[in-house]
């Protein structure tokens, strides 16, 4: 998941959640000091969080012990321990990115398991990750977020005629914005998060492009891709400039500069706190490829030669029921991967959210894609590609062939080094090329 800030910390006081904070260093990891069966996750890392999230462990599945890791050592952890032939941790939990290139040689098949839970009614895309391109399954699906648009009264009202905004096109989403900033005296309504530390590469990744393209690495610098660049500069002209500053676009929300902005759920979560009747929280739009949209999975596995491997497929269980997956969110903020109802007394953010997510999802031509998979601590200059396309082409106007050419190859080169399989909703050639 993404690094939890305060938005975060917002959103679960909301909730009626009061924050602990202990954790210790130990051999590199943070842990409770319990005893009993390792549980080594890459979430919930800040301290508040691993500890509400031991809390609800200690109800649901007693005698595990949580323990956090940061994603780069967390693989090197698994590999060593069972090549040893000596591994301590029971029971792993981290994003589809942080298990997939476990699944060869490191994981326990789990098929038998999925099937013995076959009720919970996971999407199939989930389902089809968590295969990682073979016929067995390496990991349950554990939890997910996503990214949505929120939008207040004010901005709704200047909607297309005609338009859903359930199911708009991009097209009728940059009329929209169009139309608000028209009707605000040509000031925009609308906000991106394009901050030092905002997610707009994620907008790129795993939402224009795979709705303009089909892809995010083997379409990078097509004719497609030339054509959703040119739509991103039609559409940021009709955004606050100021979005250059906003990492949490619930920030820009609450003030009153923006009026309908997107970014992830949790970055989101308190704009609707003092309007909530006023607020929707809408599905990303649809371009000539589908309704591209970014998911960020997690899951549950098992190490091969887990001390305790009965007790460790008990806690997937445990932790995939519908209502401990209801009481993660109330706890932490993320959403059950099972298809289960989301309670109306949950703070208003969520229950939008839940909504929005749902026909995200569900949406005739969804394409899901993935944050990048098996980059390790180079993921961050992958990132660095879409970001500086976006600062060449959107916010310097400079050739979008000649930079989509140039960032090409800088991304070739980080992918010949790695030497991984390409990404959803890439087919997972290996190694992945830059088409």
């Amino acid at each position: 998941m993404l690094a939890s800030g305060s938005p975060r910390r917002a959103f679960l006081r909301a909730a009626g959640l009061g924050v602990a904070a202990l954790s210790a260093a130990c051999t590199g990891f943070v842990t409770s000091g319990a005893g009993g069966m390792v549980f080594l996750s890459t979430q919930f890392r800040p301290a508040d969080e691993a500890e509400r999230f031991r809390a609800l462990l200690g109800r649901v599945a007693p005698g595990v012990s949580y323990v956090t890791i940061e994603e780069s050592p967390f693989a090197g952890q698994v590999r060593s321990q069972v090549d040893a032939g000596s591994t301590r941790i029971g029971l792993l939990g981290g994003l589809h990115g942080d298990l997939a290139p476990l699944a060869d040689g490191y994981l326990t098949d789990l098929t038998g398991l999925l099937a013995d839970l076959g009720d919970r009614r996971w999407p199939p895309d989930y389902l089809r990750l968590a295969r990682v391109g073979t016929d067995r399954t390496w990991y349950i699906p554990w939890a997910t977020a996503s990214y949505v648009l929120a939008a207040h009264a004010d901005a709704l009202q200047h909607l297309p005629s005609g338009a859903d905004a359930n199911a708009l096109t991009y097209d009728q989403f940059l009329d929209w914005a169009v139309a608000a900033r028209r009707a605000n005296g040509n000031r925009p309504m609308l906000g991106l998060p394009a901050g030092p530390k905002g997610l707009l590469h994620r907008f790129v990744q795993g939402f224009l492009l795979p709705s303009f393209t089909g892809g995010q690495i083997t379409t990078f610098r097509s004719a497609e891709a030339v054509t959703a660049w040119r739509y991103f500069r039609e559409l940021w002209a009709n955004c606050v400039p100021s979005g250059t500053n906003y990492d949490f676009m619930q920030d820009a929300l609450d003030s009153g500069e923006v009026r309908m902005a997107w970014d992830h759920v949790v970055r989101l979560a308190q704009a609707p706190a003092r309007e909530p009747g006023r607020w929707r929280m809408l599905p990303a739009p649809r371009g000539p490829h589908g309704l591209g949209y970014m998911a960020v999975v997690t899951g549950l596995a098992v190490p091969e030669h887990s001390p305790d491997p009965e007790l460790a497929q008990r806690t997937i269980a445990t932790l995939t029921q519908p209502q401990t997956q209801l009481e993660l969110l109330r706890s932490n903020g993320f959403f059950p991967s099972v298809d289960t109802a989301v309670p109306a007394d949950l703070p208003a953010a969520a229950t939008l959210e839940a909504e929005a997510l749902r026909r995200q999802r569900d949406a005739p031509g969804a394409l899901l894609s993935l944050p990048p998979v098996g980059l390790g601590k180079r993921e961050g200059e992958v990132s660095k590609v879409f970001q500086d396309s976006f600062r060449s082409i959107v916010l310097g106007g400079n050739d979008i062939r000649a930079t989509l050419d140039q960032q090409a190859r800088v991304l070739q080169g980080i992918l010949d080094e790695l030497r991984v399989p390409c990404w959803a909703p890439d087919p997972a050639a290996e190694p992945c090329r830059v088409g």
